[in-house]
């Protein structure tokens, strides 16, 4: 008997909250205490593309409406749905090809719907964050990764690369790799739930580390879309979806932060941002900065028809 072949759709909605880069996560019927993003099957007869089923269903799963959106990858590893995905329909199991979204908002809205939040990527990719430094949790990721790699020279150097050990660069755009390699070597939880495997005992502060699992391969998908949107910022302005219609260049410089995971220099982010010419002020300013009155800018959203246009330069603070 052949096994059905399903085209499912995910969501990876991302906002900012409270200065942190967070994505809307929901909690799905039988998947216990774990998160997962907002996804669904396609229904060729329903609905006429991917993109307006992928906005029905997240409203309907999470109460809210999507803005920006565009097509992220598409998922289809044989075994992805850890193993395979039940339809429900009497038909047995089915294996799933999901197609990636990934949409940006520029406000986390409380949806009010029971098993959805707004979850910070903090929480689940814990080395991502250097806005204060090397992250802590690299303390216990380092020797972790040392001990899988043992005398495999392969390995290790794989491990210096993709986590900066030992001194080397730290490259905000591989976050895939990370979570790969961490799977590869055991020490993603989600890695021994696929197997079949126990999960092997580990020191709390592994365990708080490697982050907190999502079901199926949600969090290789999160992975994903946040290295494509870490590399986006440079080539692309958007993260301009993010931002309200009149921000401050501190608010600005913030939510680029937040997503980049790295500190930037603010004199050089503002002569990068006044020599691309994508803001504007608005002649009005923001009272309620906590501290001196910042004036308030716009995106100047019309030069995307009139010219080319770049992303923004990540100077970064140590530069």
């Amino acid at each position: 008997m052949s096994t059905a072949l399903v085209i499912g759709l995910s969501a990876v909605v991302v906002a900012i909250k409270d200065g942190e880069a967070v994505a809307l996560t929901v909690r799905h019927k039988g998947a216990g205490s774990l998160s997962g993003l907002p996804f669904g099957p396609f229904d060729p007869d329903g609905r006429r593309t991917f993109e307006l089923a992928l906005r029905a269903f997240v409203t309907e799963q999470t109460r809210f409406d999507l803005g920006y959106v565009e097509q992220l990858y598409t998922f289809g590893d044989r075994g992805r749905d850890a193993p395979l995905a039940n339809l429900g329909d009497g038909d047995g199991a089915a294996r799933v090809i999901s197609v990636g979204y990934l949409a940006l908002a520029p406000a986390a809205v409380d949806t009010h719907f029971a098993g959805s939040e707004w979850r910070p990527w903090s929480r689940i990719f814990p080395w991502e964050d250097w806005r204060g430094g090397r992250p802590p949790a690299l303390e216990a990721i380092g020797p972790a990764l040392r001990a899988w790699a043992g005398n495999d020279a392969q390995k290790l150097a794989r491990a210096r690369l993709v986590f900066a050990l030992d001194g080397a660069p730290w490259n905000e755009e591989r976050v895939l790799e990370r979570y790969e390699l961490l799977y590869e070597a055991g020490l993603a939880p989600e890695a021994a739930r696929d197997r079949g495997e126990a999960s092997p005992a580990r020191s709390e502060a592994l365990v708080a580390a490697v982050g907190e699992a999502m079901i199926s391969d949600h969090r290789r998908i999160l992975a994903t879309a946040l290295g494509r949107l870490r590399g986006k910022l440079k080539y692309r302005p958007v993260v301009f979806e993010l931002m309200p219609d009149a921000f401050t260049l501190s608010a600005l410089q913030r939510t680029v932060e937040a997503i980049a995971g790295v500190p930037l220099h603010k004199q050089n982010f503002r002569r990068a941002l006044e020599r691309a010419e994508l803001v504007e002020g608005l002649g009005r300013v923001d009272a309620d900065t906590g501290g001196r009155p910042a004036e308030l800018f716009r995106f100047r959203r019309e030069v995307l028809g009139a010219r080319p246009v770049g992303g923004l330069s990540l100077p970064l603070l140590r530069d």
